[in-house]
């Protein structure tokens, strides 16, 4: 059977609980990344995944941030954060052991201003994030790099490249940090599967009708090492949770992977 993956910025996981179980009924992926889940850990909403049949996996924060894995099968090992010695991190990394896969779901810094400190941050945020995949695994593992990454990483994924050339998500600078990350040994699954423009998986709720006038950003994505990108079998984004009653400003990206079992 095939290894269905998705991520998705939930924008508050306890107030988007209304769309969340539905989806998860309807779509059954075998793994859920969710970020911005705004929580912390001891007020998490896990029993209702779990009567969903998912094992929840969390590091959440008080009203900002935080980072969740759901799981049909259970997770053999989970890491909270970066272990480098560099400064505490927010609750944006939790990586995962799960069916032979080691997921690494990110929330990474959206950055603010290009004067901001926190774009700064986030430039270093994506530093640490390369010396982790250095220094903890190689590249012929079967690892997946998913979440809500802030960028877009070429002009066919943002509706407006050269008005908004320059932003925080969307500038030379902060390219050239996220490639760094995936020249590592990454390939961008939905890529290729979909290659040309037009699908994005933000939508600002300021934007009146943004998806039907196609005012979006492609800022998640599915990243897979090799071993596991020559599985994957196809790849989209899911614009009914975009549609539902009070959404998320994001939309679940999905990818689907054949025969597990081979990992």
């Amino acid at each position: 059977m095939p290894l269905l993956i998705a991520t998705f910025n939930v924008n508050s996981v306890r107030s988007r609980m209304p769309i969340l179980l539905p989806w998860l009924e309807k779509t059954s992926p075998d793994i859920v990344c969710l970020q911005e889940t705004k929580v912390q850990d001891e007020e998490y909403p896990a029993a209702p995944f779990q009567e969903a049949g998912y094992h929840v996996t969390f590091k959440g924060q008080k009203s900002y941030n935080g980072v969740a894995i759901l799981s049909k099968s259970e997770p053999s090992s989970v890491i909270n954060g970066f272990d480098d010695g560099g400064p505490a991190d927010e609750a944006r990394l939790l990586i995962a052991e799960i069916a032979g896969i080691t997921v690494v779901n990110t929330y990474v810094p959206q950055g603010r201003d290009v004067e901001h400190e926190m774009y700064q941050y986030k430039l270093a945020w994506f530093d640490r994030l390369r010396a982790l995949f250095e220094t903890q695994f190689t590249r012929d593992q079967p690892i997946v790099w998913v979440g809500d990454i802030n960028v877009a990483p070429t002009d066919i994924d943002i509706h407006d490249p050269k008005r908004l050339l320059g932003h925080v998500c969307f500038n030379p600078q902060v390219t050239d940090a996220f490639h760094k990350v995936t020249d590592w040994g990454f390939v961008d699954v939905f890529r290729k599967h979909v290659p040309e423009g037009g699908h994005y998986t933000y939508y600002d709720y300021r934007a009146r009708n943004a998806i039907a006038n196609g005012v979006g950003w492609r800022i998640d994505h599915i990243q897979a090492t090799k071993p596991l990108a020559d599985r994957s079998i196809n790849s989209w984004i899911d614009l009914e949770p975009r549609t539902a009653d009070k959404p998320s400003d994001h939309t679940p990206l999905m990818a689907a992977f054949a025969d597990s079992s081979a990992f």
